[in-house]
């Protein structure tokens, strides 16, 4: 099996986990294969440098000096809102020789500023998506996802969605075996699957200034097995169920039926992760009120089955 080589790009303003999370999982890989991958981090002249939380990180050497590696990774942080013209000019150069492209959270700026997205579906931070597409009318941002995979580019969310990414990545080289001891030894899932939601409904959706909108949005969390439909909801809000529907959208961005869907998927899958409850009774409890209605909704959102995602994202014990 030929050795991956891996390099990090690091610069001031960088994030840490964006770097030391994808680095923790593709290090254990070499631990559980070794000889699977070298990893190496360049700076742009080779210095230490000081990231977002003030930790100084010393790199193995310049970018001018770093042979073109399999997996290229550019992290994100605030030193990507205007990122070192050195950083985009040798990404132009280099990045396309690189087997595999990777960005973690804002990293795609840097990789965009290169024009290394032009034409892609990529991601970044929620908090960046509309920048990015602003900046960058070619590449096609889409904001939900937490990882993307278009080609050879793969682009993350924030944070810790560069750790999903990584072990994405590794169950791509070494098999599903080697990427599931990474994740317990890290204590992580494996793996979420990238088409999930950056945003838990609750999170996604604004709070409603109004009390009333605001208890709804309370009572349907709380009941997700209940009628939630907008005539129910309405009259729960004594509003008509058109003013509510109306108001609920102005006030959330999103609408009754949309958060109601995201909140009955989000609970049936902390008891697919937490419980053993079978299917029909996660199903009934969620709201979805059948094993197939809740089969549809997963495969629509995240692309998988109740069962699957059962299989792959409750945590095995830790041994």
């Amino acid at each position: 099996m030929p050795q991956r080589s891996v390099l990090l790009t690091v610069f001031d303003g960088l994030q840490s986990l964006d770097v030391t999370g994808p680095v923790e999982v593709f290090a254990g890989a070499e631990r559980h294969t070794p000889g699977s991958y070298r990893i190496r981090t360049a700076s742009p002249d080779g210095g230490p440098v000081r990231t977002s939380s003030g930790l100084t990180l010393v790199p193995d050497g310049s970018l001018a000096d770093a042979a073109d590696p399999h997996t290229l990774v550019v992290p994100g942080g605030a030193g990507t809102r205007d990122p070192d013209p050195r950083l985009v000019e040798w990404l132009r150069v280099h990045g396309p020789r690189a087997t595999r492209l990777v960005s973690v959270c804002t990293g795609a700026i840097p990789l965009a500023r290169a024009g290394l997205l032009d034409g892609r579906r990529a991601t970044t931070h929620w908090a960046y998506c509309d920048r990015l597409a602003r900046d960058h009318p070619a590449v096609r941002v889409d904001p939900d996802p937490i990882f993307v995979r278009d080609g050879n580019v793969a682009t993350s969310a924030g944070v810790t969605a560069g750790i999903d990414l990584a072990l994405a990545l590794v169950e791509e080289d070494l098999g599903r075996e080697a990427a599931l001891t990474v994740a317990r030894h890290l204590v992580v899932f494996l793996r979420r699957p990238g088409n999930q939601a950056q945003f838990s409904a609750q999170l996604a959706a604004q709070t409603a200034r109004r009390e009333p909108l605001r208890d709804i949005q309370q009572w349907i969390t709380e009941h997700p097995d209940g009628d939630l439909g907008v005539e129910a909801l309405a009259a729960r809000a004594a509003l008509s169920p058109r003013h509510f529907a109306r108001a609920f959208r102005a006030e959330t961005g999103m609408t009754p039926g949309r958060y109601v869907d995201r909140v009955r998927l989000e609970h049936a899958r902390r008891l697919l992760e937490d419980t053993t409850d079978g299917i029909g009774q996660v199903a009934r409890a969620s709201g979805h009120g059948t094993p197939e209605a809740m089969r549809r909704a997963f495969l629509r959102t995240l692309g998988t089955s109740p069962a699957e995602y059962r299989r792959r994202f409750r945590p095995a014990p830790v041994t």
